[in-house]
């Protein structure tokens, strides 16, 4: 049984305020993607499902990669949505109910079974970096 992690992080400075995301995936201890991107206005938690929403994109793009993979876990800092996405925990604002929803979604067009975990934001410093490297780039400008 082959697993992909896929860590993923967002934030927002001033919540809602200007937000970023940051995705690292692996093969192993192997980065096959990383990505950090400025996405706007927003408070944490839509940053942390854009980051998840964006981490399936390119899953869904590069799926002839994921042959050999039959689990994707993702793993990220916030229980909540970790707790949302595993279906432990109603989701009871619309707007996040509707991400959630996109999310799911995606999930279906992948062949591989998907696990979400919360992990503390010590394991997660990839992701987190990526985050506050796209919020300093926008705060230069």
């Amino acid at each position: 049984m082959k697993k992909l992690k896929v860590y993923t992080d967002g934030g927002a400075r001033g919540n809602p305020g200007p937000a970023g995301i940051g995705i690292v995936i692996k093969d192993g201890k192997k980065t096959v993607f990383s990505h950090s991107d400025y996405i706007g206005q927003a408070t944490n938690n839509i940053a942390e499902y854009q980051a998840i929403s964006k981490a399936f994109d390119w899953l869904i793009k590069n799926r002839n990669l994921l042959a050999n993979f039959d689990h994707i876990n993702f793993y990220l800092d916030s229980l909540l949505i970790a707790s949302q996405l595993s279906g432990r925990y109603k989701i009871k604002a619309p707007h996040l109910a509707a991400l959630a929803i996109a999310i799911k979604n995606k999930e279906k067009q992948l062949p591989a079974k998907i696990s979400y975990h919360h992990i503390v934001r010590a394991k997660n410093t990839e992701a987190d970096v990526l985050v506050n490297q796209a919020l300093d780039r926008i705060a230069k400008n």
